[in-house]
């Protein structure tokens, strides 16, 4: 089953229109589960332990509650579960202000922790094996980075 966790309506309705065609695709394959509860990252309405791995593109520095987001991620997912995403990150040296101030020009990379604000929440969280990989830069001090984690086995 797939369950999509967004903060915008418009990513939302990008997200169900991708379930529809995937849907489409594979409906010769079997049953496939896809769900848009329309919470938002920070209550994931998903029993505890119940989701292998979890995916996102982007998302979790446009919450105003990264650390609900990252306990929520982490309730979730069953024992030695994966957290994959995608995420705008910032150089440690640079402060809130300046992290707004270079994302005046995309209001969607301003909210981004920095390397270590990132590793602090993951590690906050419960998770191990905590790795964060720039991609490319963003802005000034801003980059787009693939985060990848694993909550401990039992």
């Amino acid at each position: 089953m797939a369950t999509e966790q967004d903060n915008t309506s418009t990513l939302r309705e990008q997200v169900r229109q991708t379930y529809a065609a995937a849907a489409l695709a594979v409906a010769r394959s079997g049953p496939v589960g896809c769900q848009d509860s329309g919470a938002g990252a920070e209550a994931i309405p998903l029993p505890d332990a119940s989701v292998d791995v979890v995916i996102s593109n982007c998302v979790i520095n446009l919450s105003t509650d990264k650390a609900a987001v990252l306990t929520e991620t982490f309730r979730v997912l069953k024992p030695a579960g994966r957290l994959g995403v995608t995420d705008i990150v910032a150089d440690d040296h640079l402060s809130p202000a300046q992290r707004a101030e270079r994302g005046n020009w995309a209001g969607c990379i301003a909210g981004g922790l920095s390397f270590g604000e990132y590793h602090a929440g993951l590690e906050a969280a419960g998770f191990t094996d905590i790795e964060i990989t720039p991609t490319r830069e963003a802005a000034d001090g801003l980059h787009s980075a693939i985060i990848k984690t694993t909550k401990p086995p039992n």
